[in-house]
This record gives C-alpha cells, structure tokens and sequence, in this order.
C-alpha cells in the first residue's frame, strides 16, 4: 500500500488540527487515500466526511491564498475557453481573472499537482485561489450553458448530417418510396394477381431469411466466449485501485425522484474508488419534484447534479449530450435511474478495455431485471432480454455484425465519444443509432459478462409506450443509414449489411406484417375459403405455411432456451405463451409507425417505479442512505 504524500499528510494534519476531521476519520481517509491512489482531498469529499465549503476555506487558509466563490465571483469570460472545458473539468482548475496584467487561476485541488499544471498551462507569473468543486462546475456549466444546449442538440446534425435523424425522410427516400408505391399501385390495376403473387413472394422470402439469420445468430452466441472472458475477469480481480481511472456515470432522469434512492445506494455498491467515480445526475429543468428529491438526499461530492435547459427535443440522448460535456473521466457508462449494475462492473469493463484492440470503443454490459416473476409480462420481458443480451448479441459480435447498442450499460471510452459527437437527439433509439454509426467509422463494440439489472415493465399499457418508442426509433436508424446505401455496406461489409437489414428492418418490419398473415391464415383456417387462393400457388403456399410454422414454432423455442444460461429454468414453460406477448409487439409497432409520421422526435415517457419490487428496494435503499449519511 502505497503511503499518503507529503502535502496530503501535512493537509490531513491540518484539517485535524483546525478540528474539522478527527483524528479517527483522519486515519479512515489516509488508508483508503493510499489504496485508491487518490488525494485525502478527494477521498474526503468522496465520503462526505467534511463540510464541502469549510473544507476549501480551511485549505485556503493551509495554503495562504484567497478563497473564493465563482458563483457569485465569476471567472472572466474572456478567459476560459469552451474549447478548454474538458481540461478544466479534468485538473478542477480555470483562469479567473487578470488584475494589472496578472494572471489568477483558481483551483480544487490546492497542491504541489495543482502548482505544475498551473505553472506548465499558464506560465509561473500566476497567482492561484481556492474555489470548491461545486462552484467551479457551476461557474462552467452557467458560462457555457446557451452554448452547450446549443450542441446537444444539433451538433451532429450540423457536423455529420448524414447521420442524423434530424430529417426523418430524405428527397431520395421520399421519391424511392413514392416510386415503389406507384409501382405496386400500376401493377395491382394491370395485373393484380401476379403483382400479389411477387408482393407476398418478397414477403416470405424476407421472413425465411429473417428466420434463418436469427437463428444463426443465436446458435454463434450459444457457443461462450470463455477464454476471453476468463481473462478480463482475471485480469478485473487484479487490478490495483491506484491504477483505475476516473470513470464517469451519467445518469438521465425524468419525473423520477422515487428510485433516487436505489440509483444512489447502487452506485455506492460499486466496487470501485469512490474518489475516482464521477457521477452526474442528469435532471432537466422544470423537474422541480426530481430536482428536490436529488437535493435532499444530500449526496456525497461524487453525484453531481446537471440541470439540462429547456430546449426541443426533450429527449435522454439531448440530456446526455449537455451532461457529457462535463465529463472528467477516461470511461464513461449510461445507467437508468432504476439500475443496480454489479459491482465489479466498472473493473471487468477497464480490464476488457485494456486487453481490446485500440478500435474497440464500446464495451456492452448485459441488462436483465431484479422483478422478473412478479407477473407474465415481466417474465416475457425477461426472456426476451434473456435472448437479445445473452445469445443473441454475443452471436452478433461473434459474427462481425453490427451491435445496435441496447438500453443502459453502454460503456464508452471518452475520447472517441467526443469524436463521434456523442448521441443522436432527434432519435428515440439512440443507443442501437450509436452502435451502428460506431461500426461505419472504424470502431467496434465488445460485450462482457456483467449484467446490470433493473425493473421489467408490469404493465401492458406501459410496455405498449416504451416498445412503441423502441421500434419508432429502429424505423429512424433503418432511415439513416440506408440514405447511403452503399456506404452502409462498404463500412460494415456484406455479413453486416445483412445482419441490419434483418435485426434492425426485421424487428420493425415484422411487427408490421404479422397481424396481416395472421388474419389471412386465421380466416382461411376457419372457413376453409378459397378466396387467397390465386395469390398463394403451391410453392408459395407451402413456404408461407413453413415460414407460419416452423418459423415461429422456432422462436417459441429460442424463447424457452433463453433462460438457460442464467438457470433460470421456471420461466421455460412461458415461452409457449409468446405468442399474445407478439400481438403487443404489433400493437407497438404500428403506434410507433404512426408516431414517426405525426411526432417522430417524441419520446414517450416510460413510468417506472411501478413494481411492488421496487418500493421494496426503495425503502432498504432509504435506510442504507440514512445509515451511510
């Protein structure tokens, strides 16, 4: 274990001297300072074990300098540079202000670390003052404030506008859609019965191909990657704290302030240095409930809280876009307000990190649900999670297949994130959207096995709005990256091409079409009527009826497999009942459809908090925060 620096020593003794810190909490503060790797000033803060403003005015005085307070004594404009927030953000110090030619900078983090990087930055004609960590984030956040919700918004689109869903249909899309619906319109008036033999043709063809990539897919992902992941979890265990990174955490929240509590007391589980973990709460402004809660909890200096200004569209892709640009860590990962990841989590991703190719830019964590046998439509959700994070994404990174990124867990390195321009706002998926712009550039995505958990929807009319949003979204991200065609299969190579073309269009397009094959297999089943006849030859009959059959009676069975890798044997048996689980996903499919005509930019709020599970957690939450406080 490494021993505390001179200054840190010297710092703690002071505190204890000036009574601020016992000599108890000192000696607490001086091992975890020298098992983190991090200063005794941010493992103070870190456990919220000196009052914030006594603890900078106290330094200030160790240190013979002015304290001051940026909220109410802003740095000059002129002086900090947008361009520099990340440096600023990263050391915790600015340049204030010039009095007669003179340079003053102010810092949070007094010391001899602090000295070079002022005197390296600015030159040794400077004078330094001492500001809390509060202050100077907020004395940035109000500075650029107009600037960054600006660039939340519409960075992308101005940057990159190929890949922005910012117009939902291109001229092109537009005439190559007219131009087909014409088509079919002409050939229906001249020839109508052969037109509906090649409509319903391209129709089966697509199902069966749909069916059969899917099930590749599934059988590459049954196959573990055991040798890789028994690395990255040798490696995870023997890593030194010292040696970790700032790793940031952006939580969006919206109308939430029930599950505040088991946001907080997860984070705090997570087995990493608390003094490394930089954690923003990310809240939009009118939130006032949320915002409240988020006050009262009177969090440790870890969670900071980022209030988004007002602006359209109020989407979680544009709140994390404002939020990111505060970021001060290396890595930074997406929680929901609900999530209870594992605790070693952020270790297995910097040990995956380490060990991957410089392009790999994303690791995905696995998400499941800490409610699933509360009633069927958790355990449905739970086995269609089960089936997309545990068999078939692997199966899609196995295979070299674009990974549309799912829901929480998505752990980026920074750097490349900025390069990216982050996410999407003006699409209500932006994590799959990011997956696949990811791919286009150069870069990849890794899953590992550490699984994040949160609650599955216990109501249908909720699971309606949240599923009707996600496939809206994949409609937006179909849109945006066949507006170049070729360029999509050029950058992601033929096996890729087919792989969004089936999970990206065959999600969509499925919910779509089934209810009309439904419909004509029922009536036909019933009345034994001819009146398809024409249109379904026997050849085509016969593939219809296969793709009717063999191809859902496939997914029913991949439905009752998916459970089997977690162990989860006792929701096998509710695979058979997927079918009424399908006519909610048809439901949500044509809402979202209807949606992306009306209100494509609209993101339906998905109310959580709804499950007896989670009051549960929030009143064990409660009272580990009150312990800990």
């Amino acid at each position: 274990m490494k021993h505390l620096s001179a200054t840190d020593a010297w710092t703690g003794d002071f505190l204890v001297e000036e009574t601020l810190l016992s000599t108890d909490r000192f000696e607490e503060a001086r091992h975890a300072t020298a098992a983190w790797g991090s200063s005794i000033l941010d493992t103070l803060l870190a456990r919220n074990w000196i009052e914030p403003q006594s603890f900078y005015r106290a330094l200030a005085r160790r240190f013979a300098v002015e304290f001051v307070d940026l909220i109410e004594q802003p740095p000059d404009p002129l002086l900090v540079e947008e361009s520099d927030v990340s440096h600023y953000m990263h050391e915790l110090t600015l340049p204030w202000r010039r009095v007669d030619g003179r340079l003053t900078v102010a810092t949070a983090r007094p010391g001899p670390d602090a000295i070079r990087y002022v005197r390296h930055r600015w030159g040794s004609e400077v004078d330094i003052v001492v500001c809390t960590k509060f202050s100077l984030r907020m004395a940035i956040q109000n500075q650029f404030s107009a600037a960054y919700s600006h660039e939340a918004v519409y960075d992308l689109a101005e940057q990159d506008p190929e890949m922005s869903a910012q117009i939902v249909f291109t001229p092109m899309q537009l005439f190559v859609g007219w131009g087909l619906v014409s088509a079919a319109a002409l050939g229906l008036y001249l020839r109508p019965v052969a037109t509906l033999i090649a409509i319903n043709l391209a129709m089966s063809l697509f199902y069966l191909g749909n069916f059969a990539f899917k099930a590749i897919v599934v059988w590459a992902g049954g196959a573990r990657i055991q040798r890789r992941q028994a690395l990255v979890d040798a490696s995870a265990s023997l890593l030194h704290d010292q040696d970790l990174p700032i790793y940031t955490v952006l939580v969006p929240m919206f109308r939430e302030p029930e599950v505040l509590p088991i946001l907080a007391n997860a984070l705090r589980k997570l087995d990493y240095p608390t003094a490394k973990l930089d954690i923003k709460i990310v809240l939009e402004a009118g939130d006032d409930a949320t915002i409240a809660a988020a006050k009262a909890l009177r969090l440790e200096q870890i969670f900071e809280i980022v209030i988004v200004p007002p602006s359209q569209p109020q989407t979680k892709p544009k709140a994390c876009n404002y939020a990111f640009r505060f970021a001060r860590g290396e890595y930074l990962v997406i929680y929901d307000a609900e999530d209870k990841p594992e605790p070693d989590q952020l270790k297995k991703v910097v040990a995956a990190f380490r060990q991957a190719p410089d392009n790999v830019a994303c690791v995905q964590c696995r998400l499941n649900y800490f409610n699933r046998n509360e009633n069927w439509l958790t355990r449905m959700f739970t086995l269609d999670y089960s089936l997309w994070f545990d068999l078939m994404l692997p199966g899609l990174e196995k295979l070299g297949v674009p990974i549309p990124l799912g829901g929480t867990s998505n752990h980026f390195k920074v750097d490349v994130l900025r390069e990216l321009r982050a996410w999407d706002p003006f699409n209500v998926t932006e994590d799959a959207d990011l997956g696949i712009r990811m791919t286009q550039k150069g870069y990849s995505v890794r899953l590992v096995e550490s699984t994040t958990f949160e609650e599955a929807n216990v109501s249908q009319r909720n699971w309606i709005r949240q599923r009707s949003r996600w496939i809206k979204g994949y409609m937006q991200t179909f849109l945006v990256h066949t507006r170049r065609p070729l360029h999509l299969a050029r950058t992601v190579g033929p096996l890729g091409m087919v792989g969004f073309v089936f999970f990206i269009g065959g999600t969509m397009l499925s919910g779509l079409l089934n209810p009309l094959f439904w419909a004509i297999f029922l009536f036909w089943l019933v009345t034994g009527s001819s009146t398809f006849d024409a249109v379904f030859p026997p050849s085509l009959l016969h593939l219809s009826l296969f793709n009717l059959l063999a191809g859902n009676a496939m997914f029913v069975f991949l439905m009752m497999l998916a459970p089997y890798r977690r162990n989860w044997l006792e929701m096998v048996p509710y695979g058979l009942t997927v079918i009424w689980y399908w006519v909610l996903m048809s439901v949500a499919a044509w809402k979202g459809a209807w949606q992306l005509i009306t209100n494509p930019f609209y993101w339906e709020k998905t109310t959580h908090g709804l499950s007896s599970h989670t009051a549960a957690e929030v009143a064990l939450a409660r009272a580990e925060t009150q312990g800990h406080g």
